[in-house]
C-alpha cells in the first residue's frame, strides 16, 4: 500500500508547474476539504485566528466572485454580528492580505484579494482550490468510466478521494458553512459509490469487501454502497454473507425508520437467492487493462486515504433521502392502528386500558401509563356498579354513573386512541434527544458489526477509542482492551475502582476476548456486563 503522498504528487506537480505557476513562481493554493488552509508553494501559511479563517472560507466558497461585507458578516457571525461589523471585516481582510501577499506594500492595491464596488474578490487560479480539483478529478473519472476505461477511471477517482483530509471546513459553524459542508460530504459519498462500482467492474470484488464494510458502517443509509457490498460478497463466493448483509440492511431500515430496502436492493437479494448466473463477474479481460496511451498510475488502496466521519448533525443523510415508498410493514402498522381504535367499541370499553398500556410501553411514556390506569378504573367501576345494581335500582344515580363510565371508556377511549394513533406523533419523532439516542444506538450497532467481522479495520479507525483522534463515529463505543481508565470509568454503571481493575487485569493476564470474559475473570459483576453489551467492545 502506497502512502497518501503518492496520490498527491500529480496534484502538487500541477500546482507548481502547471496552471498554478506564473514565471516560475508558485502561486497560492487553498484547501477546504478539512480545516481551512493556505499554501505558498509547499509552505503552509499562518492564517491567524478562527474568525479570520472563517472570512477566508467565505471568500473561497465564492472564489473569483465578489462577496459583500454584509454577506461576510452574515456568514461568519450569523445572528450575533459585532459592533462596527464593517470595520471588523476590514481588519480581517487586511490580516489576510498580509498573509497572502506579504510582498505588497500597504498603499499598493492587492492582486490576489481585491476590493470592487460589489465586494471583495479572492482570485483563485485553476487547480488552486482542493474542492475544485476534487470535482474536476471526479468529472474526469466519470468520463473515463463512460468510455469504458476502467483502470484510469478508478485511479482518477482514488486521487480525487485522497484530497480529503478530514471534515470539510472543519471547525467552522453556521448555516453557510454547514450547507457547504453537506454539499461536499454528499459529493464525497457519491464519489465513493462510483469508485466502488468501478472497482467492482474491474473484478476487484475480493479486495473491496473489507473497505465496503467500513463504508457501509460510515454511510448506513446509502443503499448503493450496500448493493455493491452484497454483490462483492457474492462474487467472492460468500453467498451466505451477502444474504446476511441484506438482512442487516433490512433490519436497520425497518427498525430505525419503518421502511423497506429499495427495489434495486430487493431484486439483488432475490437474484442472489436464485444464484443468478448473470451476477457472475465479467470474463472479458479488457475491462482490467490500463489505457495504453496513459502512463502507469500508482494504485493506491483507499484504506490509506483519510476518512471523514458522519459529522454532526447526522440528519444531512436523511435530508437528501427521497421519501420512502409505501411498504408492507407500513400497511400492517396502519391496520394495527385501526384495530386499536376499534377495540374499545368492540369490547364496550373493558379493554381500552390494555391498548393504552401497550402504547405506554412502546413509547416509554409514564403519562400514557397513568391514562391506562384511569381507563382501567373506569372499566372496573362501571362493571362493578352495573353488576350490583338490581332491577329496582336501575333508575338510581349509581346506575347512570356506571353507564356514563362505560360510555367514556368506550367512545372516549376510541376517540382518544384515534388522535393518539393518527394525529399525535410519538416521542421518537418529536424529541431531539431521543432521535440522537436512536442515531447513536444505530452507529454503535454498525461499529460492533464492523469490529466483529473486520477487527483490523476497526482498530485502524480507532473504534472504541474516544481519547484518540476520531475518524469514525462509533456512537460512543468503548474498547475495554485499549481504552484508558478515565474512559472506562465513563461507561454506564462503571466505577473508577472497577475500571482500574479491568486495566490491571488486562495488563497482567492479557486482553479480554469478550464482555463475558470480564465476568469469568472476576473483573466486573454479571449485571454490569449485561448493561455494557451495547456500549463496549473487546477488540483483539
Amino acid at each position: 500500500m502506497l502512502p497518501r503522498a503518492a496520490v498527491l504528487l500529480p496534484h502538487a506537480a500541477v500546482l507548481l508547474n502547471g496552471p498554478g505557476q506564473r514565471g516560475g513562481v508558485a502561486l497560492k493554493r487553498f484547501e477546504i476539504l478539512g480545516p481551512v488552509r493556505a499554501f505558498d508553494g509547499v509552505q503552509e501559511l499562518d492564517l491567524g485566528p478562527t474568525k479570520q479563517r472563517a472570512v477566508l472560507a467565505v471568500l473561497l466558497l465564492n472564489a473569483n466572485k465578489p462577496v459583500s461585507t454584509t454577506q461576510i458578516i452574515d456568514s461568519v457571525w450569523q445572528d450575533d454580528p459585532p459592533e462596527n461589523g464593517a470595520n471588523v471585516v476590514q481588519k480581517y481582510i487586511a490580516g489576510l492580505r498580509r498573509v497572502l501577499e506579504p510582498e505588497r506594500s500597504p498603499r499598493t492595491p492587492g492582486q490576489l484579494l481585491t476590493f470592487t464596488p460589489a465586494g471583495y474578490v479572492l482570485t483563485v487560479p485553476g487547480g488552486g482550490l482542493d474542492a475544485d480539483e476534487f470535482h474536476e478529478r471526479v468529472r474526469r473519472s466519470r468520463a473515463e468510466w463512460l468510455d469504458g476505461r476502467l483502470a484510469p477511471a478508478a485511479a482518477e477517482m482514488r486521487s480525487a478521494l485522497a484530497l480529503w483530509r478530514a471534515e470539510a471546513l472543519a471547525g467552522l459553524s453556521g448555516p453557510v458553512f454547514d450547507s457547504a459542508r453537506d454539499r461536499l460530504t454528499e459529493a464525497r459519498a457519491s464519489a465513493l459509490e462510483a469508485w466502488a462500482e468501478i472497482e467492482l467492474e474491474q473484478g476487484g470484488h475480493a479486495t473491496l469487501v473489507p473497505e465496503l464494510a467500513r463504508l457501509v458502517a460510515e454511510y448506513p443509509l446509502r443503499e448503493q454502497l450496500r448493493y455493491v457490498q452484497m454483490l462483492a460478497l457474492y462474487r467472492s463466493g460468500r453467498q451466505a454473507e451477502a444474504l446476511a448483509a441484506y438482512r442487516d440492511a433490512r433490519a436497520y431500515l425497518s427498525d430505525e425508520f419503518g421502511v423497506e430496502p429499495g427495489e434495486r436492493l430487493q431484486q439483488l437479494h432475490q437474484r442472489i437467492l436464485r444464484s443468478d448466473p448473470a451476477l457472475a463477474p465479467a470474463e472479458d479481460p479488457s475491462i482490467v487493462v490500463m489505457a495504453p496511451a496513459s502512463p502507469p498510475i500508482p494504485a493506491v488502496a483507499l484504506g490509506s486515504v483519510p476518512v471523514s466521519p458522519p459529522w454532526a448533525p447526522p440528519p444531512p443523510y436523511l435530508a437528501h433521502r427521497p421519501p420512502p415508498r409505501p411498504s408492507s410493514a407500513q400497511g400492517w402498522m396502519v391496520a394495527a392502528k385501526i384495530g386499536a381504535v376499534a377495540l374499545p367499541v368492540l369490547s364496550l370499553g373493558t379493554l381500552t386500558w390494555m391498548v393504552f398500556l401497550t402504547y405506554a410501553v412502546h413509547r416509554r411514556s409514564k403519562l400514557l401509563g397513568l391514562v391506562s390506569a384511569g381507563y382501567l378504573l373506569l372499566a372496573v367501576t362501571g362493571c362493578v356498579i352495573a353488576d350490583l345494581t338490581t332491577e329496582e335500582s336501575e333508575s338510581s344515580g349509581w346506575f347512570g354513573f356506571a353507564m356514563f363510565a362505560m360510555m367514556v371508556a368506550t367512545l372516549g377511549g376510541s376517540v382518544h386512541l384515534a388522535l393518539l394513533s393518527f394525529v399525535m406523533p410519538s416521542r421518537a419523532r418529536t424529541d431531539p434527544h431521543h432521535i440522537v439516542q436512536i442515531e447513536q444506538r444505530a452507529r454503535r450497532q454498525q461499529a460492533l458489526q464492523l469490529a466483529s467481522q473486520y477487527p483490523a479495520v476497526a482498530r485502524e479507525l480507532n473504534i472504541g477509542r474516544p481519547d484518540l483522534p476520531r475518524v469514525f463515529d462509533d456512537g460512543g463505543l468503548i474498547d475495554i482492551n485499549a481504552a484508558p481508565v478515565e474512559v472506562l470509568a465513563g461507561l454506564p454503571g462503571m466505577t473508577s475502582q472497577l475500571a482500574q481493575r479491568i486495566v490491571a487485569e488486562r495488563q497482567f493476564r492479557g486482553g479480554f476476548t469478550s464482555i463475558d470474559d470480564l465476568v469469568l475473570r472476576g473483573a466486573i459483576p454479571i449485571d454490569l456486563a449485561n448493561a455494557l453489551r451495547e456500549h463496549a467492545v473487546a477488540l483483539r
